[in-house]
């Protein structure tokens, strides 16, 4: 049986085709694709949760480990989504593999729609394994599920978007980790990951609504907590159209061959 005829019957098939190959590249490497998050995280809830949380107590009217949750499931399901995208763009430029997927009979929309939907589901599962991972240390509940499931679908798939942006720009590996390391993961950490907004004096609350990650983690820890320092409609508003137009500027570069003819 013809592994794709689940998706060939509601998708182009040169579509389903790239995006089988993306998943299948990441999911027969499991020690790659899930140990180091695993590992990572459980050392975040040991850490921060359990040790530090001990401590605290409390923030934001919750126990502090289930408060940074939702906080490590952005940041886990973000940051693999983005380095995905990143990933397989900037290695099929540099081995020149890229061009197979360029000759085949696809659109520039289906193959940044291809790259960017495995990408993409590649964040959601880490997130879910954090959720897992969660629920082994605190209770995880779940006061809106259309939320959680809105805001990860949202989040994963604009950082896959900046994800081909980025493997389009990067010359090197180097660019890479500079991108992920440098400007994805500090936005994260100052982004109400593991404090709530209200501890901060006026002054630095205001810089912090400028940190498009605030908004991210405030939804999602809204999604499981039912209550968040910013309004969550506002943002996943704000966050679906910021996805779009990334999206836009996706397709405009593979049309331009940006990246792709130098």
């Amino acid at each position: 049986m013809n592994t794709l005829e689940p998706l060939t019957k509601f998708l182009p098939t040169g579509f389903a085709t790239l995006v089988e190959r993306e998943i299948t590249r990441y999911v027969r490497r499991p020690l790659n694709t899930f140990l180091p998050p695993f590992i990572t995280n459980v050392l975040y809830f040991s850490v921060f949760g359990v040790i530090l949380g001990g401590r605290i107590q409390q923030q934001g009217g919750v126990p502090y480990i289930q408060f940074i949750l939702p906080g490590l499931v952005v940041l886990g399901a973000i940051s693999n989504a983005f380095e995905n995208a990143s990933f397989s763009i900037f290695h099929g430029r540099w081995n020149e593999y890229i061009h197979e997927a360029l000759t085949a009979p696809l659109t520039y929309r289906e193959m940044v729609g291809a790259y960017v939907a495995a990408s993409a589901l590649r964040g959601a599962l880490i997130g879910v394994l954090i959720a897992l991972i969660g629920a082994a240390f605190t209770t995880v509940g779940l006061a809106s599920a259309f939320y959680v499931v809105a805001f990860m679908v949202v989040i994963t798939t604009l950082f896959a978007a900046f994800g081909v942006v980025g493997g389009l720009w990067a010359e090197d590996f180097d660019h890479l980790t500079v991108l992920s390391q440098f400007i994805l993961r500090p936005l994260v950490f100052f982004g109400g990951v593991f404090y709530s907004l209200d501890v901060l004096p006026p002054f630095w609350r205001t810089v912090s609504l400028l940190n498009p990650m605030v908004y991210m983690v405030n939804g999602v820890r809204y999604g499981f907590l039912g209550h968040a320092d910013i309004r969550p409609g506002v943002s996943l508003a704000v966050l679906t159209g910021l996805t779009v137009v990334v999206l836009a500027i996706d397709v405009w570069l593979f049309e331009r061959g940006y990246g792709l003819t130098d």
